[in-house]
């Protein structure tokens, strides 16, 4: 395999659309640094995808982005590789459902939805962007969700966070817009992952994966001219209601 010489980050990259997106740019010959809380899950992903693609050139580390300090870990690990960034994919989070007036008085369910969901893209973006801005390219893409758009009943603070992702997003786009890097933020419906386990729902109502991560990397594929600034992505029948 001819592999490329600039790096892709992808966070959050064992499961779900955070390995699909792996292994997309895995597959055209570029190599990924990834994360994910659990090192045996990252040492499953190492080896299924040294099967599925010899050759491929796989960096993880072990890290919970929910913690400033991991994330300034992972961030770090990055840089520690000397590979210039050129895509970077803050992809982790979770999903707690749940009406606000029934989530804890204390705050902590919205302090927890924000860390996981909104400040460790914040966190991990932040030490990236001064060889972004310098090397003056570059591709940033956050996996937002249909729930950054529009309200559910059932979404609590899930939906407050994801609405403050996207417009982290929206403000990234505007600053870096004269430094030559672009900014998509990545909205997906329902799609088939662990989050959606124990649904009794066939699997044509979701969104799969792979298409999320096709979708990216189409995106990242246009010319330097083009910027797609929000991805909308939503299963064939539209939303679970």
């Amino acid at each position: 395999m001819q592999t490329n010489q600039k790096l892709i980050v992808v966070t959050g990259g064992s499961k779900g659309i955070g390995r699909a997106v792996v292994s997309r740019f895995l597959r055209a010959g570029y190599p990924v640094a990834t994360c994910a809380r659990s090192a045996n899950d990252l040492a499953t992903l190492a080896a299924e995808l040294e099967d599925e693609i010899p050759g491929a050139i796989l960096h993880t580390q072990s890290a919970d982005l929910s913690r400033a300090e991991d994330c300034a870990r992972f961030a770090a690990f990055v840089l520690a590789l000397g590979v210039p960034v050129e895509v970077l994919v803050n992809n982790a989070g979770a999903f707690v459902p749940g009406r606000l007036q029934d989530e804890p008085a204390d705050g902590s369910q919205l302090r927890q939805m924000l860390a996981v969901n909104l400040l460790s893209a914040y966190d991990v973006t932040l030490p990236l962007l001064p060889g972004l801005i310098a090397q003056g390219s570059g591709h940033i893409f956050t996996i937002c969700s249909t729930a950054s758009i529009t309200a559910y009943p059932n979404g609590g603070s899930y939906g407050i966070a994801k609405h403050a992702l996207l417009g982290f997003t929206k403000n990234l786009r505007e600053e870096l817009k004269p430094s030559g890097i672009r900014v998509t933020a990545v909205l997906p419906g329902p799609t088939l992952t662990a989050s959606w386990e124990g649904i009794d729902l066939p699997p044509e109502r979701f969104v799969q994966a792979e298409d999320v991560a096709e979708a990216v990397f189409g995106t990242y594929s246009l010319s330097p001219h083009a910027v797609v600034e929000e991805l909308l992505i939503r299963p064939q029948l539209g939303d679970l209601g």
